[in-house]
């Protein structure tokens, strides 16, 4: 039954994630790496004080302002961006998890498997609702125009988005009572850095919520 759930969530991530990851490139290929100059370096300082509202500012900056020439200072691209680079991050590590849960062999550590199933499961989850997100993002005044319309929409990405912050913590939260030992360490530290993404990806679309207009 786990073996089919990894399959059944690697096939579903892989079509996904590959029309996420074109995205991203082709957000890269407008983008390129951050300008220094004009009105470009005026995109990438927008990115910097943008995410100056962030808990993780460093990273975020980083990790979106080589798509500076895509956001052009527009809120609703630069929080669809950093959902999709969310999205990226959660994706890979869950895949990660998936492959380390059918090749490790942890018998004599029953607490540790347990753990490990665990957060695999949670970041299944976390991959489901980052994907709504996105979906949502997309579909972004489709239902109707006006403030109610994109105030309805904006809510259910946020809802999306805090739970899979929710889910990821509650992977690292099921180590606590587990041993030390190096898949607890590495496991830890890639969904530590996974969240710090989700969390600026959930900062910047409350950001953009904010405004009550798409």
């Amino acid at each position: 039954m786990r073996t089919q759930r990894s399959h059944h969530f690697l096939l579903l991530s892989i079509l996904f994630f590959a029309s996420t990851f074109s995205f991203l490139r082709l957000a890269t290929a407008t983008g390129a790496d951050p300008p220094t100059t004009g009105n470009n370096n005026d995109d990438t300082e927008y990115i910097r004080s943008s995410c100056n509202t962030t808990l993780y500012p460093d990273i975020c900056y980083t990790s979106l302002s080589r798509y500076a020439n895509a956001v052009q200072q527009n809120p609703g691209q630069l929080a669809r961006i950093a959902i999709a680079v969310s999205f990226s991050k959660v994706h890979r590590t869950a895949s990660y998890l998936s492959n380390l849960t059918r090749v490790a062999d942890y018998s004599g550590n029953s607490r540790a498997a347990l753990a490990l199933r665990d957060c695999f499961s949670n970041l299944d989850d976390a991959v489901d609702e980052i994907r709504g997100s996105i979906k949502q993002m997309r579909q972004l005044g489709a239902a109707g125009s006006g403030t109610n319309s994109f105030l309805f929409q904006m809510s259910n990405v946020q809802t999306w988005m805090s739970a899979a912050l929710t889910d990821e913590e509650t992977c690292t939260d099921g180590f606590q009572d587990v041993e030390d030992c190096p898949m607890k360490s590495d496991v830890e530290k890639r969904v530590t850095k996974v969240k710090k993404f989700t969390s600026n990806a959930l900062a910047l679309v409350n950001g953009y919520a904010k405004q009550g207009m798409p």
